[in-house]
């Protein structure tokens, strides 16, 4: 199986982090404006793209978040694992090691999946280091 893995140190502490990972208004802060969730379940839309990504939040504590694709859609992405690990940052701050996990090795679409992650890493760091959000998608 394959793995896409990003390691970043955002100059916050881990409560911003988590928040930016858990709440309506701090994923809408980086990633998509349009997050909705029911119990465990997040669902996040995206521009063009016929039905939501459903994500079940199976862990969120202040050292990991764990979500885990429970829809068919899309195809590459059934069954994988988002694991972000949070820890103290050398010389302050949080360290966030983030790994998506589980996709078939040789899936034509990990470049693009890889470098889609590289950008929201980004995103997510400069949200939880600011307040200002700045979705990637927009619906």
């Amino acid at each position: 199986m394959t793995a896409i893995t990003y390691e970043t140190d955002v100059a916050t502490d881990r409560a911003t982090v988590l928040e930016a990972l858990n709440t309506h208004d701090g994923l809408t802060g980086w990633w998509t404006n349009d997050v909705n969730r029911k119990d465990d379940v997040l669902f996040f839309n995206f521009p063009g793209i016929p039905e939501p990504f459903r994500l079940r939040r199976d862990r969120a504590d202040e050292d990991r978040v764990v979500w885990v694709n429970i829809g068919a859609f899309p195809p590459h992405w059934a069954g994988t694992t988002i694991t972000w690990e949070l820890s103290d940052a050398p010389g302050g701050g949080t360290r966030l090691a983030f790994s998506h996990s589980g996709f078939p090795d040789g899936e034509p679409e990990i470049p693009m999946i890889s470098e889609t992650w590289g950008t929201l890493m980004t995103r997510l760091k400069d949200y939880a280091e600011t307040g200002e959000p700045k979705p990637f998608f927009t619906v």
